[in-house]
């Protein structure tokens, strides 16, 4: 039986076979009085930068690379002569040639060596360091210290849905959870008697709607893939983005590509594709106020390892997406991959703070001032001159 105590936990939780799927990831929706729309996309398990935006003007790119298939054999996509596209990205490139898509390379946060999964992401999304270069102190995210910085921002559409929660919007602004615990599957009656549960109480008859929702869209995707079900959670972002929610956040797997990367890099760059493009789609006119920024842990090694993968490394590349975007470009320092270029003679050498890149976005879509960014919402971090990929 169904009850408001089991559907209660903190706000709304609600079970149910489709967002119980390991592909459903958390999704954070805030809503603030502008009319532009940020969407963070991280991506975890350390994408490889240096398969999606190929390097094939550096002498030495070959060399390193000889199982995982690059270049224009593997059928990339030329950007500027000296960086090419992963195929499996080929339907954005429309975007990319109308300047609404934009990659940086050579960029990672300030964490180094350890290269753990867990520990990278959390300082992705916490983006704070401590001056001795560890994570700051608070347990919380950049996002949500972002909240206390916009006046009159609302947490009324704030959400997290999946089973686990995105730290780059915990802390001390309120949010509100969708957090799915059993594999209930909602048959109609049961949507209806979720509907009559809360018909009377405007708040939570609002996030039941929501919930009921995501959970048709995912239902409508079962069994179509992995981007299906991407299109499926960014078709609910876009259409909370479209009503007063401004900016979201989820994540996508699938980058951990430790072996024959050739054939597992293409799934995970397939799903963010159609996040990408259902978002352009079912924005309509607000893309044009829109800018999104998918960023990862870590990179991964300039060599390729002998089950033709790639290992944990350190610099890696951003992707940026939107009509807001100053995009048909490739932003950051290239350093080089010859081997005295290397960081720890395996790593792309990080040339720039991924931080900066978010950091430069939330200033123009925001009015946040830099003094703000580099002390309250990314402790420690100098922007230095500031990056305009925001039109």
């Amino acid at each position: 039986m169904i009850t408001r105590r089991k559907l209660l936990n903190n706000s709304l939780i609600l079970g149910c076979s489709a967002a119980a799927s390991p592909f459903i990831t958390p999704i954070s929706l805030l809503a603030a009085p502008t009319d532009n729309r940020f969407v963070v996309i991280v991506l975890r398990g350390g994408m490889d930068g240096l398969d999606v935006v190929q390097p094939i003007g550096d002498k030495n790119f070959s060399s390193l690379r000889n199982k995982i298939k690059t270049g224009e054999a593997a059928g990339a996509h030329d950007l500027d002569g000296f960086f090419a596209l992963h195929s499996a990205l080929g339907d954005l490139m429309p975007l990319y040639k109308a300047n609404q898509l934009a990659f940086a390379h050579a960029l990672s946060t300030p964490y180094r060596d350890k290269r753990s999964h867990f520990d990278g992401q959390d300082f992705l999304e916490n983006g704070g360091f401590a001056t001795n270069g560890g994570l700051t102190k608070q347990r919380d995210g950049w996002l949500n210290r972002l909240l206390s910085f916009i006046p009159n921002s609302s947490i009324s559409t704030a959400f997290s849905v999946g089973r686990q929660r995105l730290m780059i919007l915990d802390g001390k602004q309120q949010t509100s959870s969708w957090s799915p615990d059993s594999d209930l599957d909602l048959s109609p009656q049961a949507q209806i008697l979720l509907k009559k549960l809360y018909e009377n109480d405007k708040l939570f008859a609002s996030s039941a709607d929501i919930a009921l929702d995501l959970s048709g869209k995912m239902d409508s995707s079962m069994g179509a893939g992995r981007a299906a079900k991407a299109k499926a959670l960014a078709a609910f972002a876009a259409d909370r983005l479209n009503e007063e929610t401004r900016i979201a956040a989820f994540s996508i797997g699938g980058w951990d590509t430790h072996r024959n990367q050739s054939a597992t890099l293409p799934r995970a760059l397939k799903e963010l594709s159609a996040a990408i493009l259902t978002l352009k789609n079912r924005l309509g006119a607000n893309w044009d106020r829109t800018a999104i920024l998918a960023m990862t842990e870590f990179g991964r090694t300039v060599r390729e390892n002998g089950s033709a993968g790639t290992d944990h490394g350190t610099g890696g590349a951003m992707l940026m997406a939107g009509g807001a975007v100053a995009g048909g470009k490739i932003y950051g320092e290239w350093p080089g991959l010859a081997t005295s270029d290397l960081y720890e003679n395996r790593d792309l050498n990080p040339t720039s703070d991924v931080r900066s890149y978010a950091a430069s976005a939330i200033a123009d879509l925001f009015s946040i001032k830099k003094s703000t960014l580099e002390t309250s919402i990314f402790p420690q971090l100098d922007m230095g001159e500031k990056k305009r990929i925001i039109l």
